[in-house]
């Protein structure tokens, strides 16, 4: 006989409206408060609640609500940002930021979504909730697991700019907007020359943005009040100095268009609005496929556009300048909210970080946990010898070769392990290994560098890495008989076939670390000029080859 689930069923007359709540039994009820499991709800009117019963088996089907503005509650809030996209990342992490803030301070704000792509499939299914949704947040928080489901009701509405420029364009007009925040790929912060001012909308983002300052210009007569503030979540270090010098240019572009304002306007642009760089870093997945029905019966409601994020989140936001980091803070109150969100002079160090503490150990683990026998990133993290290494890496190593304060690194240290830890995601080590030479150069090589020159010796877990990595792109096959299958640029393949043909690690490692056109680029030059890099990576080579990776794991952590 199927296990019993107990529930409630509740009916609660709430500000006059009546809703139906199918919620479990160990949910808390009183007069002040009803307390979810699932969702925290203050509610602060209640005429009366009644239960009808309780006792259901979980076999039973669960009837779904739709999930809209009759069936759930949504709140009201002056529109004031206006967001470029409505993917899966900009819902899973800057609308659940508003979210909170207009929960825990006076915020008080809501979105605007504008349409990034002629493809209006989301859009619709978001339009059809009345642009309520739940973000499932999974991870690991201070050691202990979360599995939570959020509400989101910060979506006032979504315009189209390809079938509604119109509407589009007079979003310009409303006195209140003050935030413009964007999402679109990296290869939408791009300048494109056939764009002009007439077009119905401009064909490239930073075209729209532009055509939408312009109207806020002259509507506004050209207010130092009426600017905006800019901020873009697109994944290209120093997005916003992009963004604004594309604006620019298009300023530049249009200008016989623009007639007697061509000189106001750009002023205004340059003065009165903030266009700042951000660093955005959360996982999004997206729409839970496997676990959608398990979700919407948690919920009681037919979502159809769920999407799951880890639980960690981190914005950084450099300020523009020509704003003041007190001027910034105070209009977008993050920091008032508990939220991870920092507001600093520059985001530089803070890319350095997260490249180096979070990109960087992953590189370097991986290869060491596959050819150690381990596939998956939390299994590594928890293995008794693998998980010494990792740490090794990150605290030891990589994360004494940046320049923020110790308590900063080490918490966003700690907070990467618990990430990769994720229990529930089984993140495979083999796919972090696509185009590893790559990412090593990026990642941790200019670590290796600083470790060198600082410490006077060279990381031996950094060097280890590189000689695993060395090893996987061998190929053939595991002690257990799984295949080393690495994939990277042909020529970086064909090389380290070459290399490994001859049979002599010194070879293997001197081939390796003089490729600077293929691999190591000029900045980095032959390795083989590195004090005692080809020694240690022919030793750890040698080592490998003999003892097998995981006791040349242990040999370097252990010593």
């Amino acid at each position: 006989m199927p296990p019993y689930r107990e529930y409630v069923f509740a009916h609660i007359a709430i500000n006059e409206h009546s809703v139906g709540i199918r919620t479990p039994w160990t949910t808390e009820i009183d007069l002040g408060h009803i307390r979810f499991r699932r969702e925290l709800a203050t509610v602060k009117h209640i005429s009366h609640f009644h239960i009808l019963g309780r006792r259901c088996r979980s076999d039973v089907a669960v009837t779904l609500r739709a999930l809209n503005k009759l069936t759930a509650p949504k709140a009201v809030a002056p529109e004031r940002i206006i967001q470029f996209g409505e993917g899966n990342f900009l819902r899973a992490f800057v609308d659940w930021i508003v979210k909170n803030m207009n929960d825990k301070t006076d915020f008080n704000s809501s979105v605007v979504i504008v349409q990034g792509t002629p493809d209006a499939f989301v859009m619709q299914l978001l339009q059809g909730q009345d642009f309520l949704y739940h973000v499932n947040l999974q991870g690991r928080l201070d050691g202990e697991a979360v599995n939570s489901l959020d509400r989101i009701d910060v979506i006032s509405r979504g315009i189209s700019p390809f079938t509604q420029t119109d509407a589009f364009l007079a979003l310009a007009d409303q006195p209140e907007m003050r935030f413009v925040i964007s999402n679109t790929t990296e290869a939408g912060i791009a300048y494109d020359d056939t764009c002009k001012l007439s077009d119905r909308p401009a064909s490239s983002y930073p075209g729209k943005l532009t055509q939408l300052l312009y109207r806020r210009y002259k509507t506004f007569n050209g207010a130092a009040d009426k600017g905006f503030i800019i901020m873009p979540c697109e994944l290209i270090f120093e997005n916003g100095h992009h963004l604004k010098d594309i604006i620019n240019k298009y300023i530049e572009l249009w200008k016989d268009d623009f007639g007697a304002d061509y000189e106001g306007f750009k002023n205004w642009f340059n003065t009165y609005n903030y266009v700042c760089a951000t660093l955005v870093d959360r996982i999004v997945p997206g729409f839970p496929r496997k676990e959608i029905n398990e979700i919407q019966e948690k919920l009681g409601y037919k979502d159809n556009v769920v999407v799951q994020g880890e639980a960690f989140h981190l914005w950084v936001i450099e300020r523009a300048s020509n704003i003041s980091l007190e001027q910034l803070r105070a209009e977008f109150p993050a920091d008032r909210a508990g939220l991870q969100v920092l507001i600093t002079d520059s985001e530089a160090p803070y890319h350095e970080r997260k490249v180096t503490l979070l990109n960087g150990p992953h590189t370097v683990l991986s290869p060491v946990a596959y050819l150690s026998g381990v596939n998956i990133v939390r299994d590594a993290c928890n293995h008794p010898v693998i998980g010494k290494y990792i740490h090794k890496v990150q605290f030891d190593e990589l994360m004494q070769t940046l320049n923020l304060p110790m308590d900063e690194l080490q918490k966003f240290g700690s907070d990467v392990l618990e990430r990769f830890n994720n229990p529930y995601v089984d993140h495979q080590v083999t796919s972090i290994m696509l185009n590893a030479f790559p990412k090593f150069q990026t990642r941790d090589l200019p670590g290796l560098k600083v470790y060198l020159e600082r410490k006077g010796e060279l990381p031996k877990g950094i060097v280890l890495g590189l000689a695993a990595l060395i090893t996987y792109y061998k190929g053939g096959k595991r002690e257990d008989g799984a295949e080393i299958a690495p994939k990277d640029d042909q020529r970086i393949m064909d090389l380290l076939t070459e290399l490994w043909a001859t049979g002599d690690t010194r070879k293997v490692a001197e081939g390796v670390l003089a490729a600077k056109d293929l691999i190591w680029g000029e900045e980095h030059g032959d390795l083989n000029t590195v004090p005692g890099l080809t020694d240690l990576v022919t030793e750890y080579l040698d080592k490998i080859q003999a003892n097998g990776m995981l006791e040349t794991v242990k040999e370097v952590v252990e010593a």
